[in-house]
């Protein structure tokens, strides 16, 4: 990248209200985010990271949190989340935005732009969030600009109740996923619309003074084809040109240093690549390590390092359950092992590290009391230490067999970063049960030299005969989820 930004950046997700309601419970008075405490950043950013993404600072709708107190399945699932919830935790969506204007509760303009300096202070970039779907139903534009807007006739709202809404004497769409039902909280807006498209760009060319990095809720609605399919007639006519590239073309004219993310889904992370986003969600490298096999995992991987190096991995975030309880008994490290080691982006979420297991719904603004698991935390911030300037130089999957008798080997999947000596290997039993493997070695120069594996996640070492290593492979004993990440040095 031409931005200024890592190529394979490390992105921690900070839930901030919540957050900030922890923060001043431990000062014991209200703070905004020019109020952070030096020594509460310090604590709060781990190792290793890049930029920081301050998820849901913008304006929040008084006419979307009357929604979502009214909305029994909503009110269920925030008091399963936190129970004992009182009525001043329910803070509205911050996908539900009524201005990009960072909300007073946090402090308004100027505080953003002290925490955002903080930040700079220690090498940290700001990443903050656009959401080019839809708006609050209070948004001024619902009133101003109806062009911008999907609207419809009193046979579709009789046809779809809760598809519609009333609102400046006209029917205007909820937001929407097609293969879900309507978002009632918030009012669609029209990709085709040529002002929308405008907006959007100065939108975004607003925000980014503001940041160093955009990361665009559900970016692939936006795309002529899928926006097609989803609105039909009601959307008019497909432009020429893609939503994405012409506003991105704007954008990239005053700000082209900004990074810019795209929360991606239905496999269309590489359309939306080639339409101008810098890194695309990984959603299926996600559920194949929470829910299938190494063999789908190793297909996966399979792809392009083109293709590679623009996706952002994760294991959780605040739209996914969270690692601990979604990937239990261990799978969850392997898994982190991997997202840290391979290339691309890395997405970290708050919480992640201390074993939250509670997903609490976007709309609450406290998190509950959870212990802390001392050695999941040790674990994560020893991983993000080792890996830290890890990723540079040429990628290689790495092929491992096995014995007639043993098919365990199918279970470890393993790579290596060919950089300066050190070269690193990582290897990772994505099973619940122990397996052995022999790792075929990428380094023909090893043969002749005495060689030294340092595991960087426990530090113990083992010394190998490097014509043994070129030969036969690395042989690994792996038990259930277990993982190497060696330093290999001769």
């Amino acid at each position: 990248m031409t931005t200024g930004w890592p190529s394979a950046p490390v992105v921690y997700e900070i839930d901030t209200w919540p957050w900030m309601a922890g923060v001043a419970q431990r000062l014991g008075h209200p703070v905004t985010l020019a109020d952070v405490p030096d020594e509460v950043w310090d604590e709060t950013l781990p190792p290793g990271i890049d930029a920081v993404w301050l998820m849901g600072v913008w304006e929040r709708s008084p006419a979307g949190l009357v929604v979502a107190r009214a909305n029994e399945e909503l009110q269920r699932s925030f008091h399963e989340a936190l129970p004992g919830m009182q009525r001043a935790d329910l803070a509205g969506s911050p996908y539900c935005v009524r201005r990009y204007r960072v909300d007073e509760h946090l402090g308004g303009p100027a505080a953003l732009a002290t925490a955002r300096a903080a930040l700079a202070r220690r090498g940290l970039r700001l990443v903050l969030d656009y959401v080019p779907n839809h708006v609050a139903p209070d948004h001024p534009a619902v009133v101003e600009e109806p062009s911008w807007f999907i609207q419809g006739d009193e046979a579709d709202e009789s046809k779809e109740p809760v598809a519609w809404f009333r609102a400046a004497g006209r029917i205007l769409a909820h937001g929407r996923d097609p293969y879900f039902p309507p978002w009632p909280d918030v009012a669609q807006l029209n990709a085709f619309s040529p002002g929308l498209r405008e907006a959007t760009a100065q939108a975004l060319a607003d925000i980014a003074g503001q940041c160093d990095g955009l990361r665009c809720d559900m970016a692939m609605l936006l795309t002529n084809d899928v926006f097609a399919r989803t609105w039909g007639a009601h959307a008019g006519p497909p432009p020429s040109e893609e939503f994405w590239p012409s506003v991105i073309a704007r954008l990239r004219r005053s700000r082209p240093d900004v990074v810019l993310i795209a929360e991606a889904y239905w496999d269309m992370e590489w359309t939306l690549q080639q339409q101008g986003f810098d890194f695309c969600y990984d959603k299926r490298l996600y559920d194949r390590l929470a829910h299938d096999s190494a063999a789908e995992v190793r297909g996966h991987l399979a792809a392009g390092r083109d293709y590679q190096d623009h996706l952002i991995r994760f294991i959780e975030n605040h739209d996914e359950p969270r690692a601990a309880s979604a990937l239990p008994g261990g799978r969850d490290r392997a898994a982190a092992v991997a997202i840290a080691t391979l290339p691309g982006a890395t997405l970290w979420h708050e919480g992640e590290f201390e074993g939250r297991r509670t997903h609490l719904p976007v709309f609450l603004g406290r998190f509950p009391d959870e212990p802390v698991d001392a050695d999941l935390h040790a674990f994560y911030h020893r991983l993000l230490a080792v890996v830290a300037g890890m990723r540079r130089g040429e990628w290689t999957m790495l092929d491992s067999d096995g014995w007639p008798d043993n098919p365990t080997h199918a279970d470890v999947i393993a790579w290596a970063w060919h950089d300066e000596v050190p070269h690193h290997v990582v290897a990772i039993n994505l099973s619940d049960h122990p397996s052995q493997a022999r790792i075929a070695m990428p380094w023909p120069a090893l043969a002749g030299r005495s060689c030294r594996l340092l595991d960087l996640l426990d530090g113990r070492t083992f010394d190998r005969d490097g014509d043994s290593l070129v030969s036969d492979g690395l042989y690994v004993d792996l038990p259930p989820w277990g993982q190497h990440l060696f330093a290999v040095t001769t």
